[in-house]
């Protein structure tokens, strides 16, 4: 756009288009483009290295950008209401990056690097750090603007005892609300879980894991207790992750899957609370132990 209005400034003071009219000068234009996007590539590519950022990320940010611009064309929409949800939406896209480990603990966020990252100004930029830190993704330090959170062992621990009790509350509510067509998505769910496992599929299986737990959040209709643990689950995603990684996990996992998925869909409240509360702690032993190994 900058370079459009840039030509057209140039045509009004006087100034003159003349192309080429010969199909050569189009070839020489055309190869001419595609030397400068390789090179323009490569440089925004070196740029993104040195920034810490994958192109990946940098795609994200253009979709985001998309939708901002489509956010402000949105017919009856103020630009009040408008930064509002341009806020909710990098909030979402940085606790992903922190959840999947994109930006890694102790990470530095700037201000103004990640609004030219995603294409926004810097206030909606701030509001989205405060997001994160009111939820204890990042902190706030003064002229460092937001890096995320490191978390110690012992403090892990806790968190994955809490996440335990959290859990095993949804899991003993799910036994006693779960409908028959919830049981059956269960189970899907848990027999694609088992396909990735078998397959080695390390990514697969953690996203489909996140299914698994997010459907017993659902069945037991408590919209409260599920945001206290799906809060609690992602400030420990980046270190839960990891886990997965860890020797003979997916098979544990799947095991723990299927005992919990038969104690909700029989409508055992106390074993569906005690086997999802030992699972999270098992996951959370698991943590420490490959913690240790690493260091």
């Amino acid at each position: 756009m900058a370079g459009a209005a840039c030509r057209l400034r140039g045509l009004a003071r006087g100034g003159e288009f003349r192309p080429d009219r010969t199909a050569e000068g189009a070839a020489r234009r055309a190869d001419g483009r595609g030397d400068r996007d390789a090179s323009g590539r490569e440089r925004a590519d070196s740029d993104l290295k040195g920034r810490g950022l994958s192109r990946q990320h940098h795609t994200a940010a253009a979709m985001l950008k998309t939708k901002r611009n489509a956010l402000k064309k949105a017919a009856g929409s103020s630009e009040r209401e408008a930064g509002q949800t341009l806020t909710d939406m990098l909030y979402r896209e940085l606790e992903d990056a922190i959840v999947k480990g994109t930006v890694q603990p102790g990470d530095r966020l700037e201000e103004q690097d990640v609004a030219e990252r995603y294409g926004v100004s810097r206030t909606p930029v701030r509001e989205a750090f405060r997001l994160l830190a009111a939820s204890g993704m990042v902190e706030l330090k003064s002229r460092q603007g937001a890096v995320v959170r490191k978390i110690s062992i012992a403090t892990l621990l806790e968190m994955f005892q809490v996440m335990a009790e959290l859990e095993g509350l949804c899991a003993r509510l799910a036994s006693r609300r779960q409908s028959p067509e919830q049981d059956r998505a269960l189970e899907a769910i848990h027999a694609r879980l088992e396909e990735a496992a078998r397959d080695g599929d390390v990514e697969r299986f953690y996203r489909i894991n996140q299914e698994f737990h997010e459907s017993i959040y659902d069945a037991a209709r408590n919209a409260y207790l599920a945001e206290q643990a799906r809060q609690l689950r992602n400030r420990v995603a980046p270190f839960r992750r990891r886990v997965t990684y860890k020797p003979h996990r997916l098979e544990k996992t799947v095991k723990e899957h299927a005992a919990i998925m038969a104690a909700i869909c029989s409508h055992d409240a106390e074993r569906a609370h005690a086997v999802m509360r030992d699972h999270v702690n098992f996951l959370g032993d698991d943590l420490t132990d490959f913690i240790a190994l690493s260091e």
